[in-house]
């Protein structure tokens, strides 16, 4: 799999925002590079560990500006965080669990996951904070 490459497509025109995204991509990347060289399944759980983390801190970030700046559709972006991070709790619960191996399927989900919230949801807060702020 590709890695995802960082470009102004990404930018939500927010640079604290933009900056959060740029390391999940980072870590999204030492993912897939981590699942190409065979690393153990206990390295990619922790790496995956660290994406969801990062992204739990930056969802709460975002949920802070949108308090701070009004904005309306704060209960729905907040509840696509909720599933996005129990989809991908779910995900590492099954790998270490043993059941499933960290395998292309899982890094193409985690990459729809990551691009698609940022291109859907993030731009139109990205949107609106670039009015407010």
């Amino acid at each position: 799999m590709k890695d995802i490459v960082w470009d102004e497509i990404l930018s939500v025109g927010v640079d604290e925002i933009d900056d959060d995204h740029r390391r999940l991509v980072n870590i999204f990347n030492l993912l897939n590079h981590s699942v190409s060289a065979g690393e153990s399944p206990e390295y990619l759980a922790a790496t995956l560990e660290e994406l969801i983390n990062c992204t739990v801190w930056h969802f709460s970030h975002e949920e802070r500006l949108m308090l701070k700046h009004g904005y309306p559709a704060i209960e729905e972006h907040k509840a696509e965080h909720r599933d996005l991070i129990e989809s991908a709790r779910e995900l590492q619960r099954r790998i270490l669990q043993g059941g499933d191996a960290v395998i292309g399927d899982h890094l193409e989900f985690l990459e729809h996951w990551l691009t698609e919230h940022i291109l859907t949801t993030d731009l139109r807060l990205g949107a609106h904070l670039s009015l407010v702020m």
